[in-house]
């Protein structure tokens, strides 16, 4: 019989329904997490995942806020770095959707691997937005699924992968965080069931006339992933996507600046703003660690590009 999850509150720190090892590896997790912030978390995820090899095999339900909550195996790395805190998940999303909470708009969360923006998203304090989760990895998917009814079957799970066209492909990977399509057909895997952005518009599972922000976490495919959204990017719609620290050229951003209508806009730290880009050179600042991704955004809309130069004038008077 699976013991029942841990849980923890962010809110609090409250850690319950843990024995004294686990208490000590929460505070391993945290401790570690805290340390490894000052360079990128570099080495985290291979050390907790050492740590987990002693521990009982069960979940975490973490309290991301009062109407959310978020379940994973405990001492997994890739987001046991919830435990700190203090740490902040790819807070430019969190900065754009936060500020959206009063806008009717969809999330298309597209590989949404736990579920983390799919449940923060339809949460309370976030505006209880709609959201399609949209993962591949049978594996990903069935946690998807777990997170999906712990928080009331407020968003929908789709198991697919995100492309440039209808079809199938194979998927791989040794990482649940960076499961891909993009090495082809060949080789260890799974086959999936790959649809483009514009065939959920096709298939009636949402409407043009909507306001949609897209993630794409789709390990390489991203650029695919835009051509076979060309319809419903046009529209109110913002693309958010991971430009690799490790990418010199820029590819996905310079993709979207050269060959979309899409205006690229990317969040620097120096400024706190969400800046629009006509000059890639910025991202060489921008981009200071090889070994993680940084989110641009891609919008052909004058409604978000508003919303986005409000949002940046109220970040300037909270500063002052």
């Amino acid at each position: 019989m699976a013991l029942p999850p841990i849980q923890f509150d962010r809110a609090s720190g409250a850690l319950e329904g843990a024995n004294l090892w686990e208490r000590t590896a929460a505070l391993a997790l945290s401790t570690g997490s805290k340390i490894s912030s000052h360079f990128s978390h570099r080495g985290y995820i291979g050390c907790a995942n050492l740590l987990r090899k002693t521990l009982p095999e069960r979940n975490i339900a973490i309290k991301l806020n009062s109407d959310a909550i978020f379940e994973f195996p405990y001492g997994e790395g890739y987001w046991s770095k919830l435990l700190n805190r203090s740490f902040r998940y790819e807070d430019e999303l969190e900065l754009l959707f936060r500020d959206s909470a009063g806008v009717d708009y969809t999330l298309l969360d597209c590989g949404a691997n736990f579920g983390y923006w799919s449940v923060l998203v339809s949460s309370a304090p976030f505006g209880s937005h709609k959201a399609i989760a949209i993962e591949p990895s049978s594996q990903n998917f069935a946690k998807l699924k777990n997170n999906a009814a712990i928080n009331n079957h407020r968003f929908e799970p789709m198991r697919c992968a995100i492309g440039a066209a209808r079809g199938t492909a194979r998927l791989s990977g040794t990482k649940h965080e960076a499961f891909s399509i993009a090495g082809g057909a060949g080789g260890r895997g799974e086959d999936v069931p790959v649809l483009a952005l514009d065939n959920l518009l096709d298939d009636g599972k949402i409407s043009a006339d909507g306001k949609y922000l897209v993630k794409l976490d789709v390990e390489g495919v991203e650029i695919e992933a835009i051509k076979g959204g060309a319809r419903l990017l046009q529209g109110d719609s913002v693309v958010m996507c991971e430009e690799h620290g490790n990418d010199p050229n820029h590819t996905v951003s310079r993709f979207i600046l050269e060959q979309t209508p899409l205006k690229l806009i990317v969040y620097d730290p120096r400024s706190n703003r969400l800046e629009t880009v006509t000059e890639l050179s910025i991202l060489d600042r921008i981009k200071v660690s090889s070994h993680v991704g940084y989110n641009v955004f891609g919008t052909a809309s004058a409604f978000w590009q508003n919303r986005i130069n409000a949002l940046n004038a109220n970040a300037a008077r909270r500063m002052q």
